[in-house]
């Protein structure tokens, strides 16, 4: 297994900025200025690969706001959708761009839910008041029917688990629930829910966007990678297989912006396998420089990404490789 010390990986998160430049794909140059203000120069040139790029880094995620979910991957009742209520032009759509991981359920929603409330009968989930859009949450797709879409578009699936208002051991009994044959108390309420074989999740997001003001139950960040920690621990517990992503900072314009980071890793480093890093184009030329800035910034090889259509950037950083 080859890995990288943790003093070596906050040195290099110590890189303030990238710029890129040049008027084509070929040629096209990547300014990095570090914090002892030393130069370099790097060139990207497609024509000259040295390294397969990870196909994860075209990743997405489906997060419960607006017509994302309901009216859009998922509308019972309609004339376009299938038997399970999934949106057969959407399916279609999805299928075509070949997605190869999609993040649920969020964004900032996993900050409030409750991922009991989105399983079993459907005429028995609650509806709730989703806490970070100021709606009305009815429960009805959640985690099984996710991870049937997944298997219906054919991507693998990246949960993320409630670290704002939840606990490390809520989100350990989600593994259980996904990932334990049977035998337990939460394998077995999934069988009852009539999925008999475990989903052997393989990816996983300790919470999303904690450094954000603006996150339910946002948290300084000494705080959070112990909690992320703890959350590491309780869930490789249960399967030591999986694979842990802690959050990062979620835009370059954040007073707190890499010593975030930092002061996370410095928590957790040796507990989780990569680091997301997020931040938010508009329209235009940001838009397209996306892809490049998350292959540029974060390693085409080591990293995956989870883009969505509101213009957010989400690339995870993977620490080791195994």
């Amino acid at each position: 297994m080859a890995s990288m010390c943790r003093r070596q990986f906050l040195r290099q998160v110590g890189v303030t900025g990238v710029a890129l430049t040049a008027d084509s794909w070929v040629g096209r140059a990547a300014q990095v200025q570090t914090r002892t203000s030393t130069h370099a120069r790097v060139i990207v040139d497609p024509a000259r690969p040295v390294a397969s790029l990870d196909r994860r880094l075209f990743g997405s995620f489906v997060e419960h706001i607006g017509r994302c979910i309901y009216g859009g991957i998922y509308e019972p009742g309609s004339k376009l959708a299938d038997p399970d209520g999934f949106r057969k032009d959407v399916l279609a759509e999805v299928r075509q761009l070949g997605v190869p991981i999609i993040r649920y359920p969020g964004g900032n929603f996993v900050s409030g839910y409750n991922w009991l409330d989105g399983v079993g009968p459907k005429k028995d989930r609650p509806r709730v008041l989703n806490l970070a859009s100021n709606s009305i949450e009815s429960n009805q797709f959640g985690t099984n029917e996710f991870l049937a879409w997944c298997r219906a578009v054919g991507t693998e699936p990246l949960l993320a688990v409630n670290l704002g208002t939840g606990t490390p051991e809520r989100a350990a009994n989600l593994v259980e629930y996904c990932n334990v044959e049977g035998g337990t108390r939460w394998s077995d309420l999934r069988r009852q829910h009539v999925v008999e074989k475990p989903y052997s999740i393989k990816y996983w997001c300790l919470g999303n966007e904690m450094d954000g003001p603006w996150q339910l139950g946002h948290m300084p960040a000494k705080e959070y990678g112990l909690k992320a920690r703890d959350a590491a621990l309780q869930m490789r517990t249960v399967d030591p297989s999986i694979k842990l992503v802690a959050c990062g900072s979620s835009e370059v314009t954040m007073p707190t912006y890499l010593e975030w980071d930092r002061q996370t890793l410095e928590e957790c480093y040796d507990d989780v396998d990569a680091i997301s890093l997020h931040h938010y184009f508009g329209n235009g030329l940001e838009t397209l420089l996306c892809a490049i800035w998350c292959v540029v910034a974060s390693g085409a090889k080591n990293s995956f990404g989870y883009p969505s259509m509101n213009g957010t950037c989400g690339t995870a950083r993977i620490l080791r490789q195994t």
